[in-house]
This record gives C-alpha cells, sequence and structure tokens, in this order.
C-alpha cells in the first residue's frame, strides 16, 4: 500500500527525466545553446546594471512648514552707482521692513574699468575715519544738527556718517554737508567727489520671513514717514554724474536655513538636480537712464531631496520674469502702436526682486530596485530564453524530421514506379 501511494506520489513530478540513451543531441540544439546562454548573459548584466542604479521618484505635496526663514544669497555688480550711493532695503506683506542692511551685505568698489579696488570695503574709508576722530579726543561730542540724536552713541554725531544717519532717522534729506563741521573735517565731500564715478559690487546673505516680499537695491538711504517708505535721492541726481542702475547678478539663490549646516547634501542635490546654475545667474540689465528702473518676479518653489542613506536636504527652487520701465516718462507712455499704459506707481531708479512663496513642495526620492526584485527579473530572463530556444529548437528539429521523411517518401515512389 505504501508502494502504491508512492508511485501516486510520483505523478505530481512536474520535471519528468529523459534517459541519457534516448536523447538526441543536434548541431542546431548546440548552436541554439551558445546563443541562449549569451543572451542570458546580456540582459542579465543589464538587469544587475538597472539593479545598481539609483532612479528619482518625483512627489508634489502641499508645502506644511510654518515659521520659517529663507536666506537669499545675491552677487549683483552695478558698474555705474558708487557704493556710498546704494541702499538694500526688505519689506514684506506681514509689514516688517529691514532698512539699509550692511551687517551681512559687503559692498566693494569698482573702478571705471570694472577692476575691484584692493584699498578697503565700501566707502567708509575707516583708517581716515579713525584718525579724524582719534585727534578730537574722547570728550569730544558733535552736533547732530536737528537731526534724531543716536542713542548707542550717547547722543553724540561725532562723524559725518553719524549726522546723515541721524538726518535719515528724522526723515530730511542730506544735501548739503558742506554746512557741516564734521563732514568738513573729514573732507567728506571730496572723497565721495572723488568716488562718483566708481561702480559696487554687493554681495551677501538677506534673512527673509517665508510670505510673499521684496529686496529693493535703490539709490539713498530709506527712512519711514507716517507708515510709508521714503527714499533720499538727493546724492543721487545732483553729484553731477549719470548714474544708471544697468547691472549684473553674477549669482542669486534662495536657500532654506538647513543648507548652511548641509553644504555638501546641498552641492549634491544641486548637481543630481541639474539646478547649480540659477535662472538669473549671469543675466544683464542695460540702460543709459539714471530714471531707470529694473523689476524682477521670482516665483519660489521649496524642494526636499531624500538620499539613499535617508538622510534629506530642503532647498528652492525658483522662475524669474523681468519687467524694465524708464521713469521719465511720468505716470504713462504710448507703445509703438500707440496704445496708452499708465502707472498706478511712480516707481524709484534702483532693481526690485519681487519674490512670491508657491504653497508646493516637490519632494524628490532616490530609489533602488530590491534584490527580489533582481532575483525575480534574472529567474524571468533565463526561464523565458530557455523555453523560447526550446520552442525554436524543437521546431526546426521537427522540421528537419519531416523533411528527411518527405525526401524518403519520394525516392521510395519513384522506384516502384520503375
Amino acid at each position: 500500500m505504501a508502494r502504491g501511494i508512492g508511485n501516486a506520489f510520483k505523478g505530481f513530478d512536474a520535471f519528468g527525466k529523459t534517459m541519457e540513451d534516448v536523447k538526441i543531441k543536434t548541431r542546431t540544439g548546440a548552436l541554439l545553446t551558445m546563443v541562449s546562454a549569451a543572451i542570458i548573459l546580456a540582459f542579465t548584466t543589464l538587469e544587475f546594471f538597472d539593479y545598481q542604479r539609483v532612479g528619482l521618484d518625483t512627489s508634489v505635496i502641499v508645502d506644511r512648514s510654518r515659521g520659517e526663514k529663507l536666506l537669499i544669497s545675491m552677487n549683483v555688480t552695478f558698474p555705474n552707482v558708487p557704493c556710498y550711493l546704494l541702499g538694500v532695503d526688505v519689506m514684506d506683506i506681514s509689514g516688517e521692513r529691514q532698512n539699509d542692511i550692511s551687517h551681512t551685505m559687503i559692498k566693494l568698489r569698482i573702478d571705471e574699468n570694472g577692476q575691484i579696488l584692493h584699498d578697503g570695503h565700501s566707502v567708509d574709508l575707516k583708517s581716515k575715519l579713525d584718525k579724524v576722530v582719534d585727534a578730537r579726543g574722547p570728550d569730544y561730542c558733535g552736533s547732530c544738527y536737528g537731526g534724531v540724536p543716536p542713542e548707542d552713541k550717547g547722543g553724540c554725531c561725532n562723524t559725518c556718517e553719524d549726522v546723515r544717519e541721524s538726518y535719515v532717522q528724522r526723515g530730511w534729506s542730506f544735501a548739503d554737508p558742506v554746512a557741516i563741521d564734521q563732514c568738513v573735517a573729514e573732507h567728506w565731500t571730496d572723497t565721495i567727489q572723488s568716488q562718483s564715478k566708481e561702480g559696487c559690487n554687493l554681495s551677501g546673505k538677506i534673512r527673509v520671513n517665508k510670505v510673499v516680499g521684496s529686496v529693493h537695491i535703490s539709490a539713498g538711504r530709506s527712512f519711514q514717514s507716517n507708515s510709508m517708505n521714503h527714499y533720499d535721492l538727493v546724492p543721487y541726481l545732483r553729484d553731477g554724474n549719470i548714474h544708471s542702475f544697468g547691472h549684473r547678478i553674477h549669482h542669486l539663490q534662495f536657500q532654506s536655513e538647513s543648507e548652511e549646516y548641509k553644504w555638501e547634501l546641498s552641492e549634491s542635490m544641486k548637481r543630481k538636480l541639474g539646478i547649480v546654475v540659477s535662472p538669473l545667474d549671469g543675466h544683464w540689465a542695460y540702460t543709459q537712464s539714471s530714471q531707470y528702473m529694473f523689476q524682477y518676479f521670482l516665483k519660489v518653489v521649496a524642494t526636499r531631496y531624500h538620499f539613499l542613506n535617508e538622510h534629506y536636504v530642503d532647498g528652492h527652487q525658483f522662475s524669474a520674469t523681468t519687467y524694465e520701465r524708464d521713469l521719465g516718462h511720468g505716470g504713462g507712455e504710448r507703445n509703438a502702436q500707440g496704445f496708452m499704459t499708465a502707472h498706478n506707481a511712480m516707481g524709484m531708479p534702483g532693481a526690485i526682486f519681487n519674490f512670491d512663496i508657491s504653497p508646493m513642495l516637490v519632494v524628490h526620492r532616490e530609489t533602488r530596485q530590491s534584490f527580489a526584485h533582481f532575483i525575480t527579473s534574472t529567474c524571468a530572463i533565463v526561464g523565458g530564453v530557455l523555453t523560447i530556444a526550446s520552442i525554436i529548437d524543437s521546431a526546426l528539429f521537427s522540421a528537419g524530421r519531416a523533411l528527411k521523411n518527405s525526401g524518403s517518401g519520394s525516392n521510395g515512389y519513384s522506384g516502384k514506379m520503375m
């Protein structure tokens, strides 16, 4: 009974064996075997390379981050505007304003040939000022000439720059430095006149809220009066030179705060996504007019990149649209077709970067095929190739035997007729 059960169980064998004596080996079968082995090796190699390849899955979700800050990294050159006239202001939709940013921005003076002057940053000329201040003695307390006395300096305006700052805080124009003793002692007018034909390179980082806002690079110092932002353009328009706000953007990029601490991961992400160069990098803007405004409208999209090792880094991409306007035409102008275009806002000379934050977050995630998928694909390749080769071999063998039998039958029939 046990033997009967064993024999019945053998009926489930799907791999029936053939006696070696009854196997027929042919040259066609040998050729198909070699071709099949080559195909299996090639396909398995390709599958292995595909298994090693790192893929990238992209998805778009709602950006749920709140209360974050953005870093705007920029490097812009103004060939025809001296550093003492340039000011950087930031304002956003929340009402926050940052006027005359200087602690994170570096101004480098540029001569008429476009070369950077290496005798110092900006226009302050600290070494000369220090000599003048030291000569006045420690008890000297200069007048602010009606301006707002600086509280951090004991209410004293000891330098021409202090007086100028106090005028800005009061909302006055700093138009006549010749009547101010500090400016006369520092030869401020002569120094400014000697730099009036220079340009300026502006570089650094600005920390802003992650909301809709704008960065204003304009002429003169800004001040607020009656909740309005005003600019002192008198030095810009009356120094006897034509200053145009044509510029070149060497670099402009938005960064998250975490990118400062994950610099290597951030650079790796940019290389893999092909965003090392931003849309405005290398952009030139030309004008010969001193009353010309350049506007850039930037759409900022948050980006997150997940690496295979479970690390991730946040970044930002942006698209840019430019708009230019000649302020010398007043509130309106006609185009070539004769249509009148009116402007609600008067505008001011300078370069304005308006940025808008997208509510979407683009997520890039590195992926790789699992080892189980690689094994399954390899088995499918081996089984599929051998099955197809077996079918072809059987078909060729059957066709050969049929032709051989047909030839033998024809010869026998002819002999019988004879």
